[in-house]
């Protein structure tokens, strides 16, 4: 392909006079010998030159007058990691690229935005960061919340915004379901959600100015958006969520009542709540009297559904569903 550094196996057989299926088994065979790199599978595949396959690609951005949509066309007319991407994962790498890319946009206050693409283990990563404010210290502002780790745990419940009257909330949700690997950072702290190992986890980040988010995308990725849309939907409404409880913990088990109020704080937008008790070893009776009892008496139109309680959790859940199911006496939780 002379001095072309990236192409795809139709360009070559088109080029060489031969069939697809000849120019693959000949580029297979450069690949293993050195002379070429691969990314992609099928026919998102392509080959390019020796040592530029795994290069970092960045773009930087000053935002003014910026489109997601038309930025994401950019990316994938230019990037070759991008174009590695094919079906499902092109469309998810898509819908999770515009919705991160504008909350930069519409919320982050910030001059310039950077875009960073690179192959990851097998998968393509997309970073985004930006110079604002940060995220977590605009969720606390606006919903008068004591700390950063008090606004990452309400984020993590979906339908968080600081502008509802331009946003849904539902984007940062939806794209930290939709994609294999998803972090933030911002202010010092970072959120990663593992969808491949079904896990969650908060630690610390270098202290940087503005947000930062990564996500990474298996190239052959099964899932759909419809998928997951199905999911936390009924009826094209996004009416359920799955809160992981022990990103409410407060240095020890859960035992109050105002870490119970903490975390259902704004779930009454919901029609069903998943409560994921996952490595939480222990809770209090007015908690579990808070959660169970006086606020699913409150409100009768959210269901919510405990999962991943080890016995003596599940002991106290179940005896404040059975104090609830029995009737009235509530309100020595007031």
């Amino acid at each position: 392909m002379g001095e072309r550094r990236e192409f795809s196996a139709p360009e070559v057989a088109a080029r060489a006079g031969v069939s697809r299926q000849a120019a693959q088994r000949r580029l297979a065979r450069y690949v293993s010998a050195g002379r070429l790199e691969a990314a992609g599978a099928a026919r998102a595949r392509r080959y390019f030159a020796p040592g530029t396959a795994t290069t970092p690609e960045e773009w930087r951005f000053t935002n003014k007058g910026l489109a997601e949509d038309v930025i994401w066309r950019e990316l994938r007319a230019s990037s070759r990691h991008v174009r590695s991407l094919a079906g499902n994962a092109l469309a998810i790498a898509g819908y999770a690229f515009t919705e991160i890319f504008n909350n930069a946009i519409d919320h982050s206050g910030s001059p310039r935005i950077q875009v960073e693409i690179e192959p990851s283990n097998g998968r393509v990563a997309i970073e985004i960061r930006d110079e604002g404010v940060g995220i977590f210290q605009q969720i606390k502002t606006a919903y008068t919340l004591n700390s950063y780790m008090d606004a990452l745990a309400e984020l993590s419940k979906g339908k968080v915004t600081t502008q509802p009257e331009r946003h849904s909330g539902q984007g940062i949700f939806f794209v930290s379901k939709a994609v294999d690997l998803f972090e933030i950072d911002s202010g010092g702290l970072r959120w990663t959600v593992d969808n491949v190992r079904r896990d969650t986890a908060v630690g610390q980040a270098p202290l940087m100015r503005g947000t930062r988010v990564r996500f990474e995308i298996t190239r052959d990725k099964s899932e759909t958006l419809q998928d997951l849309f199905g999911e936390y939907s009924t009826e094209l409404e996004f009416d359920k969520t799955r809160t992981l409880v022990r990103l409410f913990e407060r240095g020890g088990e859960f035992v109050s009542r105002s870490e119970a109020k903490r975390l259902l704080a704004g779930l009454e937008k919901f029609r069903e709540v998943i409560l994921d008790f996952d490595r939480v070893d222990q809770i209090g009776q007015g908690f579990a009297d808070e959660v169970f009892r006086v606020w699913a008496h409150d409100h009768p139109d959210t269901r919510l559904l405990p999962v991943n309680m080890n016995e003596p959790v599940s002991f106290l859940v179940k005896r404040a569903q059975a104090e609830a199911a029995a009737g009235p006496s509530l309100p020595e939780a007031r």
